[in-house]
């Protein structure tokens, strides 16, 4: 039986049930990342994938009559972010958020769907999220799997040219076919000029980095509103400093 998440602070009339089942599946990994940012139209056989098994997974993600699935990644001090598929009778989408339990809101990092918002993390938070130490019963643990669900929040000007490889070595680990998995990395990383944007700064107003795009939750403090010493807690997470 699937475990029942709860989410306080989420939708109220929503039944969400954890997710990370799925992510032992490569039909997972490769519908996750095309539906939010590749090319949904693909074919899923050049990715190692079987083209069924592919279309049930997209199934699995968008039934709007099932419960949401909810995949979790906790990181330091606390906090965890959540990947929720969203499924309501007119739209699909994929919501992108962190929380802790003495917050009593949660802090958005943006969403893939009908009301695209992002970016939610810099490279420097995601590569961190991706790396820091499980110490939680529940979630993903797994480096790669970590990256790869938090991938679509993605958006920085500095992101390194090692970013790639990382991801493609993700992704071949993920079951994605290694001789494609270069190719597609490339499409889902993006190619990021230096001076083009976004970028992330850290203001004044908070220790929390901000994002210059106004399409982006991040475009003010994530979890705004939460007290100082909980801001920098969240600071240092994010940044591996936890």
């Amino acid at each position: 039986m699937a475990l029942t998440v709860r989410i306080p602070e989420y939708l109220e009339d929503c039944e969400l049930i954890a997710g990370e089942d799925l992510a032992r599946e490569p039909a997972f990994w490769l519908a996750h990342l095309l539906l939010t940012v590749g090319d949904p139209s693909e074919d899923p056989a050049s990715y190692g994938v079987d083209a069924p098994v592919y279309e049930e997974m997209v199934g699995r993600l968008s039934d709007h009559e099932a419960p949401w699935p909810v995949l979790r990644v906790p990181f330091d001090g606390g906090h965890t972010a959540y990947a929720v598929y969203a499924n309501f009778d007119d739209a699909n989408n994929v919501d992108f958020f962190v929380g802790h339990p003495e917050w009593g809101r949660l802090g958005y990092l943006g969403q893939c769907g009908a009301d695209q918002a992002g970016p939610g993390l810099s490279w420097t938070e995601l590569a961190a999220l991706a790396e820091t130490p499980q110490t939680s019963s529940e979630g993903l643990t797994d480096s790669s799997q970590r990256l790869l669900l938090l991938l679509p929040m993605l958006g920085d000007a500095e992101t390194p040219p090692e970013a790639r490889h990382k991801v493609a070595r993700a992704l071949t680990r993920c079951g994605i076919r290694s001789d494609a998995a270069d190719e597609l990395a490339t499409v889902l990383v993006g190619e990021q000029a230096a001076e083009s944007e976004p970028r992330w700064t850290v203001t004044e107003d908070s220790p929390i980095a901000v994002c210059s795009s106004r399409f982006s939750p991040r475009h003010v403090p994530l979890a705004l509103g939460i007290t100082p010493h909980r801001a920098q807690a969240l600071a240092d997470a994010l940044d591996g400093r936890g």
